[in-house]
């Protein structure tokens, strides 16, 4: 299972971060990624850390703003959100792939409840 947290309301310019706890099973070797999902529109890809934490990937939106790390001890990944603009006003899903680390939604086993983003201009 896991379990986001952190989202909320921000203005423009904000910052927040989130979390995606994984409980009731392994974490280990699980490439993890963060999606989102605004209302009308696909889930698309935001940023996805392999299990050992080198090679992160961003899509081009978030790039410079967005930084996504990991605490495997906590079986945790985050999302530190900086500089936000109310284009980034989704559900943020966290994800988990094991032995993987892909950018397609599709191709991941375990998704979280999602947690809501609202940038404010």
């Amino acid at each position: 299972q896991l379990v986001e947290s952190g989202g909320g309301l921000v203005q423009a310019g904000g910052s927040l971060r989130l979390s995606c706890a994984a409980s009731g099973r392994t974490f280990s070797y699980y490439g993890m990624g963060w999606f989102r999902q605004a209302p009308g529109k696909e889930r698309e890809f935001v940023s996805a850390i392999p299990w050992g934490g080198a090679g992160t990937y961003y899509a081009d939106s978030v790039k410079g703003r967005f930084s996504i790390s990991r605490d495997n001890a906590k079986n945790t990944v985050y999302l530190q959100m900086n500089n936000l603009k109310p284009g980034d006003t989704a559900a943020y899903y966290c994800a988990g792939k094991r032995f993987a680390v892909p950018t397609e939604a599709s191709r991941y086993d375990i998704w979280g409840q999602g947690t809501q983003v609202t940038v404010s201009s």
